[in-house]
């Protein structure tokens, strides 16, 4: 997938203008801006911040992490997906006006995550190729590229699927989306094309999870892992081989944010998880709905978790990387 999107975003660039802002939420006291470059402030974040010298969960090992914020723009929040469009670069989709979110991630000299440049903000577009004008159409959760640049991307509220043409036509079309009954906010979370382009994995956020092909229908695989009591599905990726990595999410304010991030190999026929990452209060964790691989050369794999704050001054925007060595 990452080879194939290093062309992706360039779609995006006639949208500059456009959009809207949402007055169903309250923005913070700060500019509102979309642009092709805009400031942020990053800032390093521990594993575990009763423990600085921790360096693993179970088998993933901590490879740096940062907390992102802007003065620049009152916009840079709700982030509610993560795809790699390069090696480095990212991109991500605002669950409030449906902006466009992409930067490139630097790293230390020991490979380490330690920052964000050429963040832009870019709004996406109505049917008609106009601006969202309320929450209730502009609700995006899932973002998800397809191998000829085309761009999927999950909407909850008024519940759809469009793809915007990797051509920068703003008019997006819709395609397949599972068919079954969605409260207003517990919509497709989980969005991501399948590894070998026959298709697109979606998540809703109870649990179930759909295979989908373009033009056809959607059909839903059982025997995947489903949620814990008292957890959400809240993002899915596809590893280089195909595997689907499934992220659940709880909140109980009792509690705090806790994720299970699962690694399941062969996820149409043999189902068989070969991977688990639990991660609780006592780490650096927070509202993670976006998760991304990165194959390393050796064999091992460099997953990425973005955090949505909500618009919540009491959450973080996190970007968060782990290495992890698949079994054979």
């Amino acid at each position: 997938m990452i080879g194939a999107a290093r062309r992706l975003l360039t779609w995006a660039a006639p949208m500059l203008l456009a959009g809207c802002v949402s007055a169903s939420v309250e923005l913070p006291p700060a500019p509102v801006a979309w642009g092709p470059s805009i400031a942020v402030e990053t800032a390093p974040v521990p594993l575990d911040p009763s423990d600085p010298a921790a360096t693993a969960v179970g088998d993933f090992r901590y490879a740096g992490g940062i907390a992102i914020t802007s003065t620049a723009t009152s916009r840079l929040h709700g982030l509610s997906d993560l795809v790699l469009t390069s090696d480095s670069r990212i991109a991500s989709v605002s669950d409030d006006g449906a902006d466009l979110f992409t930067a490139t991630m630097r790293f230390d000299a020991t490979g380490r995550l330690a920052g964000l440049a050429g963040v832009a903000l870019r709004p996406l577009t109505e049917a008609d190729g106009g601006p969202f004008t309320n929450k209730s159409r502009s609700d995006a959760e899932g973002l998800s590229f397809l191998s000829n640049g085309d761009m999927l991307v999950s909407f909850e509220r008024d519940h759809r699927i469009w793809r915007y043409p990797a051509s920068g036509d703003p008019r997006p079309v819709p395609v397949p989306m599972p068919p079954v009954p969605m409260a207003s906010n517990d919509g497709m979370e989980g969005l991501a094309a399948a590894a070998d382009n026959s298709g697109y994995w979606v998540g809703v956020e109870p649990g179930s999870i759909w295979f989908c092909r373009l033009e056809l229908s959607c059909d839903p695989v059982e025997g995947l892992p489903v949620p814990p009591v008292g957890y959400r599905l809240s993002g899915l990726t596809t590893g280089p081989d195909g595997e689907l990595v499934i992220l659940h999410h709880s909140f109980i304010p009792a509690i705090g944010s806790r994720i299970i991030l699962t690694v399941v190999r062969s996820p149409r026929e043999g189902k068989t998880v070969i991977g688990r990452l639990a991660m609780g209060p006592s780490t650096t964790v927070d509202n993670f709905e976006g998760v991304a691989v990165a194959p390393q050369a050796n064999g091992d794999w460099r997953l990425f978790l973005l955090s949505d704050d909500n618009f919540n001054p009491s959450q973080r925007t996190l970007l968060l990387a782990l290495d992890w060595t698949p079994p054979q």
